[in-house]
């Protein structure tokens, strides 16, 4: 598998599933982010396609967030916007795709993943899948996610995990806030849910499911500006010195 990830893609009894995968623990760079939201956009519109599923490979972590290298390798303003605005196409290919998105999580997530586990309509955990917001431990901040995470567990709660930048919360402690929607015990409960919830919503009428997505996700119309102004947050931030510190420290760590 190249260092550089893949994004995968299949149809079938009107199931749609996306596959990503990097060899650092799926983490996401910036081709792949934009492969990504490419393949959400595009499984969308198709018309035999009735319902998503977004997954990652292996039973490590779901999702690293951010590549290290890449965020070293920024210097200077739009190479950091368009960094984040990968992130930030992301949620906004997920939150006006017309078709309900699963999330099927086997593993711990942080950062950016928090934000993709926000944004589905329905997250499927394993019982390890603990999650983390650590952009504020880097020198930046969860901007780019907050709007989705927060739309999800509340104000409260948001603040709480971004502000204890340096913990993990426990699968039960998302399951309780609303971030997960199902928390099982083992793979096969996991690979179980996730496959009957989605044979299920394959077999109800499109027209009703794309009306109750545009219903969850009303309110929303604005987060075209608004995320890539938390983007243009981010790629300033990303180029101070302390950031780049933190940064460093942390990939070493």
């Amino acid at each position: 598998m190249p260092e550089t990830g893949k994004i995968t893609t299949r149809t079938e009894n009107n199931i749609g599933t996306i596959s990503f995968y990097h060899p650092k623990g799926n983490a996401l760079p910036g081709k792949m982010l934009r492969n990504l939201a490419e393949a959400i956009t595009r499984l969308g519109r198709e018309s035999d396609t009735r319902v998503l599923v977004l997954k990652s490979r292996g039973e490590g972590a779901f999702c690293g967030g951010a590549s290290f290298d890449e965020l070293m390798s920024i210097d200077n303003y739009q190479e950091g916007k368009d960094f984040f605005m990968g992130f930030a196409n992301v949620l906004n290919a997920m939150r006006t795709c017309s078709k309900l998105t699963i999330v099927r999580i086997q593993g711990k997530t942080v950062g950016g993943g928090v934000g993709i586990a926000a944004a589905g309509d329905y997250a499927v955990a394993h019982q390890s899948a603990s999650v983390k917001l650590s952009e504020l431990a880097l020198g930046l901040g969860p901007f780019v996610v907050g709007p989705a995470v927060e739309r999800k567990i509340g104000i409260s709660a948001f603040s709480a995990l971004a502000m204890d930048a340096g913990s993990w919360k426990k699968a039960d402690w998302a399951e309780a806030k609303g971030l997960f929607s199902k928390v099982c015990a083992t793979h096969d409960q996991l690979d179980e849910k996730v496959e009957t919830l989605a044979e299920q919503l394959s077999g109800y009428s499109p027209d009703a499911m794309e009306e109750l997505k545009t219903m969850l996700w009303k309110d929303t119309d604005d987060w075209e500006l608004l995320l890539e102004e938390r983007a243009e947050i981010s790629g300033r931030l990303v180029l101070s010195d302390v950031t780049k510190e933190f940064i460093e420290q942390f990939k070493n760590s």
